[in-house]
């Protein structure tokens, strides 16, 4: 399984860095910088783990992930800020982000979350792929 992960953040700074390093733990990245963009971007691919700023132009990281479960109930987000007095971890959870990073985030801490998600990705598919040969 390829390891594609999406970022969206309106920040080009951040994005670019975390595309570079993300790139170079192996993970195929796929940038956006608004929820509009991630969406277009996720009706044409097949995208499971991503990492959403919160604040972005237009539709929030909220919204964003509400939509992105609804769309695909096994899509894995993680909430990144630098605002965490703006959002409520609450409210994160109930949008159904994973977890919830605050900037300047840690990029190990990334790493970890990121090879998590897809560990887990890995054993819906494992399951889902057995329940169909049952």
């Amino acid at each position: 399984m390829e390891k594609r992960i999406l970022v969206v953040d309106d920040e080009k700074m951040i994005r670019d860095m975390l595309e570079k390093a993300l790139n170079r733990e192996g993970y195929t990245v796929v940038c956006a910088e608004s929820g509009e963009e991630a969406l277009a971007i996720l009706n044409d691919q097949k995208i499971f783990v991503m990492f959403l700023d919160l604040k972005l132009p237009g539709m929030n990281g909220l919204e964003l992930c509400s939509q992105i479960r609804d769309a695909n109930p096994m899509a894995i987000a993680y909430a990144i800020t630098g605002f965490a007095s703006d959002f409520e971890l609450a409210d994160c959870r109930d949008a159904g982000f994973e977890d919830y990073f605050t900037k300047p985030v840690d990029l190990k801490t990334l790493f970890v979350a990121a090879e998590d998600a897809f560990d887990k990705v890995k054993r819906w598919q494992t399951k889902h792929v057995a329940k169909e040969n049952t």
